[in-house]
């Protein structure tokens, strides 16, 4: 039996470093505070009040009230090798059968935290699915900055903001010569070195588009809650082959801890008559 001496814990930090290198989730989220099981508890700062001072000073009781979010997002990965006590041995030869692995996983759990922009509050949404914002190179930048200033309405920090879009939006965007051309595309999808009104810019193809509308996402990184973690990671040999099988399970969840930190905007792509 070729499975004798399976370390999970292996396998378990390759997956995760590579999903974790490519993670656009990771990137813009907040990560929790702890991990419970299967739920992903946040500690919120309540609010601070400012007074008119007449001589005296009251002082305000701070909570740190939990929010708790469950991580009911389960997918699991599995696959085929010759031997898999052989590959593991040999080290470098698991990163192959990982990569595909922690590459799946990533894009799942990107465009499920990337579907949160739903949740956004009503005020920060410019244009809608039914009444998208028609863009060509000539007008992508300003309404790029049109739904960052939905953010800025709401008084949310600068710093710490990202803004997903996708290949033809950054297409566009090189079109213009306010932007700046001058930057690099590092694997979890930052361009870095490329900002529009402070905001960092991301790539991410997992961003919604349907019928033709593309949605671009502005955030506060402290604006959604994401985990995730691999509960199962296990080699078997299949019965039905002369071959072994390495299977794991991941779960995750995530939330929109405050709506008015996120910002969409509904575009479609001008037609040229």
């Amino acid at each position: 039996m070729a499975v004798t001496n399976f370390i999970p814990q292996v396998w378990e930090a390759r997956l995760i470093e590579k999903f974790h290198a490519r993670s656009v989730a990771k990137a813009i989220t907040v990560p929790p505070t702890k991990i419970e099981g299967n739920k992903i508890i946040y500690n919120v700062v309540s609010d601070i009040a400012v007074k008119d001072y007449s001589g005296t000073v009251t002082f305000d009781e701070l909570t740190t009230p939990k929010r708790e979010i469950n991580m009911d997002q389960k997918k699991y990965w599995a696959f085929k090798v010759g031997d898999v006590d052989k590959v593991q041995a040999a080290g470098e030869l698991i990163d192959p059968h990982v990569r595909e692995a922690g590459a799946v996983l990533q894009e799942t759990a990107d465009k499920f935290v990337l579907g949160l922009y739903a949740s956004a509050h009503a005020d920060n949404k410019l244009g809608t699915q039914e009444s998208p914002i028609e863009v060509d190179k000539t007008n992508i930048y300003d309404t790029i900055v049109d739904i960052n200033k939905k953010l800025d309405k709401k008084r949310v920090p600068r710093s710490g903001r990202f803004i997903t879009i996708n290949a033809d939006i950054l297409g566009m965007l090189e079109k213009d010569d306010r932007f700046t051309r001058n930057y690099t595309v590092l694997e979890n999808g930052i361009l870095d070195g490329a900002k529009i009104n402070g905001s960092q810019l991301v790539l991410s193809e997992d961003v919604d588009t349907t019928s033709d509308v593309i949605k671009v996402i502005a955030n506060h990184n402290t604006a959604i809650g994401y985990g995730e973690q691999l509960q199962e990671t296990e080699a078997l040999r299949l019965e039905s082959d002369f071959a072994d099988g390495v299977r794991g399970l991941a779960v995750y969840g995530g939330q929109v801890l405050r709506p008015e930190g996120v910002a969409v905007g509904f575009l479609k792509i001008k037609t040229t008559p």
